[in-house]
């Protein structure tokens, strides 16, 4: 039985990644940060009794910040791979944060690397690195010549979470060249799903889509509509992180979906999802949206309500304008096609949030329900 260990296990790649896994065989460890909240929602499902023999998912208290625990973990669990998928992957907390994003994402991935060369698991263990399209940085003049960011396009990276995520890829490139590791990065574009943080702007948005249609919600805020993004549904680019690790060579990957989306167009998608049609007006930080049309009988608004606005606050330092990848490579070499395009992918976290927000309604109804029944 091969033995995987994955790690932001209880994060949206983390979870996706250990459901795989664990349907073709696998034992899988995670490692999950300590908290005083129970923070395993995504997983739950998966893990059952600890004391059930047949129990091929074990958790483990970690840190990418903690050398010694982590060195620790890799020797008990002796895994055949490791994917590393913690970091602090948020791009605007990162200007926040900078040195913890850096000693997470950048050292973390170091301390990883040393523990399998320490351990001496060099010929045994195939590390999975997940890396990240903000190290493109947007700029135009480093795309290939069909105007995408492949692996052989140069960095730039525009925020902390990007530089920080330069180091993780060049240690792990290093590694690999020094010590005959299978150290492998993936460059992940953006990619989403029902399980996506709530802080992360498609989630953001489609929770609030949700919210405004169920009545719970008046209107949402956004930053930078005109921020541009390649979006795919993080089920496919899981699974291509698994081919990367039972390829023959270890190399480096592009994944994305090769198409691009604005997010006025992504909130535009996600309010059809509801049957309401959107008509936008002004430009930069007085860009509103209101309601034109409302096509289903559940989720009727006030034609002309005003449902989102700008708030510059939500703009970054340092913008990256447009982001979009070439997987050519995947495709032609591993055989990788993702089985969800983007309406797929809007659909999929629409409806999950439509029936997580009715359970808000419910409560409420019944809490209104008690009222009455006790004047």
């Amino acid at each position: 039985m091969k033995v995987a260990l994955i790690t932001g296990i209880t994060g949206q790649d983390g979870s996706y990644l250990a459901e795989l896994l664990l349907e073709k065989g696998y034992m899988v460890h995670g490692i999950k940060r300590r908290a005083s909240l129970f923070n395993t929602d995504r997983i739950d499902h998966l893990y059952q009794d600890p004391h059930d023999p047949d129990q091929r998912l074990k958790l483990h208290y970690g840190d990418l910040t903690d050398s010694m625990n982590l060195t620790r973990i890799i020797q008990e669990c002796q895994p055949d791979e490791i994917y590393n998928l913690g970091a602090m992957s948020h791009v605007k907390v990162s200007f926040d944060s900078p040195e913890y994003v850096g000693n997470v994402d950048g050292l973390g991935t170091l301390r990883i690397l040393e523990a399998i060369r320490i351990l001496g698991l060099e010929n045994k263990t195939r590390i999975y690195q997940a890396s990240t399209s903000e190290l493109y940085g947007g700029l135009p003049e480093n795309k290939n010549e069909k105007g995408f960011y492949d692996e052989n396009s140069p960095f730039y990276p525009r925020s902390p979470y990007g530089v920080a995520k330069i180091y993780g890829f060049w240690i792990t490139k290093n590694y690999r060249e020094a010590y005959n590791m299978f150290a492998c990065n993936g460059i992940l574009f953006n990619h989403e799903s029902p399980r996506r943080g709530e802080t992360f702007v498609t989630r953001k948005i489609t929770r609030a889509v949700a919210k405004i249609a169920l009545g719970l919600q008046e209107k949402v805020y956004l930053g930078n509509l005109e921020a541009k993004r390649d979006w795919g549904h993080a089920k496919d680019y899981v699974r291509m992180m698994w081919m990367i690790l039972q390829a023959d060579v270890a190399e480096d990957w592009v994944i994305a979906t090769g198409v691009t989306t604005t997010v006025r167009d992504f909130v535009r998608m996600a309010f059809l999802e509801v049957g309401i049609e959107l008509e936008f007006k002004g430009t930069g930080v007085d860009e509103k949206a209101f309601v034109t049309a409302c096509n289903n009988k559940d989720f009727q608004l006030k034609i002309g309500k005003e449902v989102l606005s700008v708030d510059p606050t939500y703009f970054r330092p340092t913008e990256v304008d447009l982001l979009i990848g070439d997987p050519s490579k995947a495709k032609e070499k591993l055989g990788w096609v993702p089985e969800y395009d983007l309406k797929d992918l809007v659909k999929d976290m629409m409806e999950s949030d439509v029936k997580l927000m009715k359970k808000d309604v419910d409560l409420l109804k019944a809490g209104h329900e008690i009222l009455k029944q006790a004047e």
